[in-house]
Formats: C-alpha cells, sequence, structure tokens
C-alpha cells in the first residue's frame, strides 16, 4: 500500500477479520462496544494528569507509543463500525462540520436556522 486512504484501511480491516472469521463478532454493537473500550483506554493515559502534563504527553515516548496504539484502535474500530453500517465517516464528518458553522457562527455573524447536532 503506497498512499495510506480511508478505503484501503478499510479494506485490509476487512481483509484482517475475513481471514480469521471474525465478521462474525463484527457487529454495529460489538464494534461500538469494542471503539467504546478503546477511547476509554486512550482516556485512561490522561486521566490523572494536569493539563500541561497533558500536552507534553508525547514528550515521552513510552507513554507517545501509547498513545499512538490507542488512537489505532479507536479508528480501526470506528472505520470498522462505518464499513458494517455503510457510513462514509469523511462525508459523515464534513456534514456535521457544515451543521456546525451554520449553528455556531463565529462572533460578530448572524446565527442561521438552529438545527438538531
Amino acid at each position: 500500500m503506497n498512499e495510506l486512504d480511508l478505503a484501503s484501511l478499510q479494506r485490509r480491516l476487512a481483509d484482517f477479520a475475513a481471514a480469521r472469521d471474525w465478521q462474525q463478532y463484527h457487529t454495529p454493537k460489538n464494534l461500538v462496544a469494542a471503539l467504546s473500550v478503546e477511547a476509554s483506554e486512550l482516556v485512561e493515559i490522561f486521566q490523572w494528569l494536569t493539563p500541561e502534563e497533558s500536552a507534553r504527553v508525547m514528550d515521552d515516548a513510552g507513554t507517545a507509543h501509547r498513545v499512538t496504539d490507542e488512537v489505532a484502535d479507536v479508528l480501526a474500530y470506528l472505520l470498522q463500525f462505518c464499513e458494517v453500517l455503510g457510513i462514509d465517516p469523511l462525508a459523515a464528518l464534513n456534514a456535521k462540520i457544515d451543521r456546525n458553522e451554520r449553528r455556531f457562527p463565529p462572533p460578530g455573524e448572524s446565527r442561521a436556522a438552529e438545527e438538531e447536532p
């Protein structure tokens, strides 16, 4: 894989699961539960840090490795979740940013019609 993109990463994740016959476990419920667990493991790294310590977390190689691994786990489960439900994560994010730009204009600009988050 020369270029990283979401579609190729999703394909690799699907191929990895298929080679191990794990698709049967990759239900939306199981994937979102795993996503929550991995996100919690990321939170755990930062749990008792001061704001200043958290801003410097990548300065320590061991902690940086843990953070990077947990980010990868969160993204992997999110991409698998999106694949199973047929959600384009980039399109979903783009649409959400569009809604938020209308809902939360910069100070001094008028607010557009309110929408659900």
